[in-house]
């Protein structure tokens, strides 16, 4: 995959950047797996806004992935399209499996088209084959990682996100995710191999706000622009300082500098070291 650049031939177009897409095979999703979500403008059933900056913007379908697996257990499957999801930021692939069923899977950052992938306890160390974690050397890159016993792969699915085995001890893997945080893993979990796909995800510069209305993301300012009533920070003439003695969020709890993560979530007990360890890597 590159990053395409356009001609410049207004402001905002010559710093824009675009997904080349490569790797598409077909830009026409399976009619069967796909579905239309349901709209209320990010309200709840008072009508009360509960996700701020969302808009409606271009038409899409969604694509019924497939995260579960293990109905699929030892029944090979052949890839036969990379496609283009528009409500993520990775690609996807339309899988065959030999018994004739086609599902939607998250596809790895070197998939092509009639790549075999099966799903087992010891498959073998070839990419995107899934398997328990128990099974996989230290130091490899996994992704689409179950975090808890025979559910769905909840984690480590974004664009270019990808998870690296850290230890094999006792009862549960160390499993270095992509935030930095080093998370303990019931080795009976599965995992697939290698990296997500579109890799240069991350460096594509939208360039202007229309093609973010085109992606349902609203115009954004700053709170010390609004008004006293919609913000701690608004009020005040021009663009001065908040005058808080810290940044405050529009419901005035604190922005900045402190913990959102609550002490009594039942999953501490399975993180090893906290994401500020990254910095020390």
């Amino acid at each position: 995959m590159w990053i395409k650049k356009f001609k410049p031939t207004t402001p905002w177009r010559r710093a824009m950047t675009g997904n080349t897409f490569e790797e598409i095979t077909t830009s026409v999703p399976y009619k069967a797996l796909t579905t239309t979500l349901k709209r209320n403008s990010w309200r709840n059933n008072t009508w009360r806004i509960t996700v701020r900056h969302q808009a409606w913007g271009h038409a899409k379908r969604y694509r019924l992935i497939d995260f579960y697996f293990h109905d699929k257990l030892w029944i090979p499957a052949k890839v036969e399209t990379v496609e283009y999801d528009p409500y993520r930021s990775a690609f996807i692939s339309l899988v065959c499996y030999k018994d004739w069923e086609r599902r939607y899977v998250i596809a790895h950052s070197e998939i092509k088209v009639w790549d075999k992938i099966i799903t087992e306890e010891k498959a073998s160390l070839e990419l995107w084959n899934r398997l328990q974690i128990w099974n996989i050397p230290v130091w490899l890159s996994i992704y689409n990682l179950e975090t808890i016993v025979w559910q769905w792969a909840s984690s480590v699915r974004s664009a270019w996100s990808q998870g690296i085995i850290f230890s094999q001890e006792w009862e549960y893997t160390q499993v270095k995710m992509p935030s930095g945080e080093i998370r303990l893993v019931n080795k009976k979990c599965y995992a697939s191999l290698w990296q997500v796909s579109n890799t240069f995800h991350n460096q594509i510069v939208i360039g202007k706000a229309w093609r973010s209305r085109h992606m349902w993301i609203k115009p954004t300012v700053l709170g010390k622009n609004m008004n006293p009533v919609d913000h701690p920070h608004g009020g005040w003439e021009g663009h001065n300082p908040i005058w808080l003695k810290a940044p405050k969020t529009p419901w005035w709890k604190i922005a900045l500098w402190k913990k959102t993560r609550s002490k009594k979530k039942f999953t501490n007990r399975w993180i090893l070291r906290t994401k500020k360890w990254k910095l020390m890597m």
